[in-house]
């Protein structure tokens, strides 16, 4: 992933969602910032800005907005998260 494509992910604890989101990107070897809304809850509300969503776990890779983990899982079941992934490491 070229370093222009920040992925972030805004979760909260004891979130199994979150939980699963960052597992998947890890084993993938995806870098990741975490945004933990719970300590930084004016995060949270930039989180709602970007998104018009409440819920958490919300990834973004660079501005691009992915979801939470459902749309996370289908994209790499689909073989797009890995599309994207390459895509991404063609960028100059």
């Amino acid at each position: 992933m070229s370093a222009g494509a920040k992925v972030i992910v805004y979760s909260q604890p004891f979130c199994g969602y979150c939980t699963a989101a960052k597992r998947l990107l890890d084993r993938k070897g995806i870098a990741y910032t975490e945004i933990d809304v719970m300590l930084e809850p004016e995060r949270r509300e930039e989180m709602i800005e970007r998104t018009g969503r409440q819920t958490v776990p919300q990834i973004f890779f660079g501005e691009r907005h992915i979801g939470g983990f459902d749309e996370l899982n289908a994209l790499d079941k689909s073989g797009g998260l890995e599309k994207m992934l390459a895509a991404e490491s063609r960028a100059p």
